[in-house]
């Protein structure tokens, strides 16, 4: 596929996605939104890849929010629109089978905060802040932050973080559990590398399964979500990954999975 606002490359079974618009500090447009609504959709079924990562283009933004300048003149019927674009483009991300990694590389504002937890793990630097600054833009939270953040710290501080628009620095984020690691700006990338070749090694098709339990925990009830949780861990039996990983561990051997 072609695109104009985001790159994708592969590296030994690793997509790394940027959102490419540095001029504008990587503001989601409608343009760009529908870009990163197709990337589910292109690296899915691709066995070349195993982890995705995302992250902004440059040393400033990861995506420092939605782009004003398209919003600033939108009548509640577009506004309602391109709250739906943002919708569908980031819970096709959040509902990949694969590993998505948020690489954080500085401002994750508003829809850029949104995108990043929208994705299954977070890495930050450093240097990265975080926030909600839509009401003081006359708005709130529209890709989703009203209702995925709540999920990670409560309500409490989910409307201390909407109400305010205050920016947090990366090591708030950490303590607070909307983030899983602060690490030193140059190191980002060589962190997540790590943590994708963690990944990488795993049983893919176990990693699908169990990432389907654990998105759906929250709004099912326990006596459904053991219920899939059954479901789901009888289906890991069917595969030749689950033969291999447990051959290979009674014969003390590292396991090769081939996603089959």
């Amino acid at each position: 596929m072609i695109y104009k606002n985001i790159t994708i490359e592969v590296k030994e079974g690793v997509a790394i996605v940027k959102v490419n618009r540095p001029k504008a500090l990587n503001a989601l447009n409608s343009e760009t939104l529908e870009e990163l609504k197709r990337v589910p959709e292109e690296l899915e079924n691709r066995k070349d890849v195993k982890v995705v990562v995302i992250t902004g283009e440059g040393d400033k933004a990861f995506v420092a929010g939605a782009d004003i300048l398209e919003m600033k003149d939108m009548d509640p019927v577009q506004g309602m629109a391109f709250s739906s674009k943002g919708h569908e483009a980031l819970s096709k991300i959040e509902n990949m089978g694969k590993v998505v990694i948020a690489a954080v590389n500085g401002y994750a504002l508003g829809g850029g905060f949104e995108l990043a937890l929208a994705c299954d793990i977070i890495y930050a630097s450093d240097k990265a802040r975080f926030g909600f600054p839509e009401v003081t833009l006359g708005i709130h939270p529209g890709f989703g932050g009203t209702q995925r953040v709540s999920k990670l710290v409560g309500l409490a501080k989910a409307k201390e973080l909407i109400f305010t628009g205050k920016m947090i620095t990366a090591e708030e984020a950490f303590n607070l559990g909307l983030i899983n690691k602060v690490v030193p700006h140059d190191e980002l990338m060589e962190e997540v590398f790590a943590l994708a070749e963690t990944i990488k090694g795993c049983g893919q098709i176990a990693i699908k399964l169990a990432k389907e339990c654990v998105g759906k925990s929250l709004s099912l009830s326990i006596e459904e979500g053991l219920k899939l949780e059954a479901a789901n861990f009888g289906l890991c039996f069917g595969t030749k990954d689950q033969k291999e990983g447990m051959t290979a561990f009674v014969e003390k051997r590292k396991p090769v999975f081939k996603g089959e």
